[in-house]
């Protein structure tokens, strides 16, 4: 279905293409028309069982409206996301570009949702029962020394719903956002999430893992300082990468010069380098979320043998549509 609707969609600009095809699914959802067995290599990571390795990572439902029809789509799991204590527009737009050639997706959304409230009204109604990541971040306007009090408001409101939170520190979009992946800021940051997960925890009867999510952008110096910082905080889980500033692979792409994080295939090469040097760094006590590039089933499989334990799915939707997520799975079970 998805290949005869891709020539129609890619008529429209990215951005309404893109709510279009989340309508369109939650019809067909309604009506029955999508939704099989869903694929299954069960594992078990950060003290949570997956169905399968293979998820939704955040940015594609932002407000957790569309839940239960991305269930259907055989994902392990979904994350939502990334979401801000207050509403906020996001950049201006337009703010999403293709290139379609390269299989790329530039964004410079800005974080554009409507507000943690709203988001967990729309997790209640849901009543999704698999693993829900949900994906935090900082409003635009509350200054980078400021952010830990915005990211602890997130945690507080999703932690009863979450499954796993995401502490998003690594889009390029928001102004000053990225400083939080370093130094003293970093420090700050991950002291008071843990006390306050630890809180939570105590308070909720039940802990919901914390998995910091890191850009590719980074040297290895500060990717051994990122690491150690991990351990010595031992927070639960990596998701590694993000969007990248660069525009290696896209030179020749009409969007090229537009301002914004790169995804998709010219991704896969620097996400999983990132992601393999975390990998040796951390040595096993930090699970890792392999992201950025898989557009198809050997991208998925090349990032589990770069030392992730769980993969997720965003920009490779756009031009493979839902077929993807059963070809990861299955490309993951036959790398063993």
């Amino acid at each position: 279905m998805y290949a005869l609707l891709r020539p129609l969609l890619f008529r429209l600009e990215a951005e309404k293409a893109h709510h279009l095809t989340l309508t369109l699914l939650q019809r067909a959802a309604a009506l029955g028309l999508i939704g099989g067995e869903r694929p299954h290599l069960p594992c078990r990571v950060m003290g949570l069982d997956f169905p399968n390795p293979v998820g939704l990572a955040a940015g594609l439902d932002k407000n957790g409206e569309y839940i239960t029809a991305l269930a259907r789509l055989g994902f392990g799991f979904i994350e939502i996301g990334t979401v801000t204590p207050r509403p906020q527009p996001g950049n201006p737009r337009p703010r999403l570009f293709r290139c379609p050639r390269e299989q790329a997706v530039i964004n410079r959304m800005g974080f554009n949702n409507k507000g943690v409230d709203y988001l967990v009204e729309q997790v209640r109604a849901a009543r999704f029962q698999g693993v829900l990541g949900i994906n935090i971040g900082k409003n635009f306007d509350t200054p980078v020394e400021r952010a830990v009090d915005d990211y602890l408001i997130g945690l507080e409101k999703v932690y009863p719903h979450a499954g796993y939170v995401v502490v998003n520190v690594s889009s390029p979009n928001t102004p000053g956002l990225r400083d939080l992946q370093h130094g003293k800021l970093l420090d700050e940051l991950l002291d008071r999430l843990r006390e306050a997960q630890a809180r939570l925890a105590q308070r909720h009867g039940r802990y919901v893992p914390l998995v910091m999510k890191i850009a590719p952008d980074m040297d290895a110096e500060q990717l051994a300082d990122f690491a150690q910082r991990l351990r010595a905080y031992q927070v639960d889980g990596l998701a590694a990468t993000n969007t990248t500033l660069s525009r290696d692979g896209v030179e020749q792409c009409a969007a090229a010069a537009e301002p914004g994080g790169l995804s998709g295939k010219p991704l896969l090469t620097r996400s999983t380098e990132v992601l393999r040097q975390l990998a040796q760094l951390l040595e096993g006590a930090v699970p890792l979320i392999g992201i950025g590039g898989i557009v198809d089933g050997s991208g998925a499989a090349l990032k589990m043998r770069a030392g992730a334990q769980l993969v997720q799915l965003y920009s490779g939707l756009v031009y493979r549509g839902p077929a993807l997520v059963r070809e990861s799975v299955e490309a993951i079970r036959a790398a063993g």
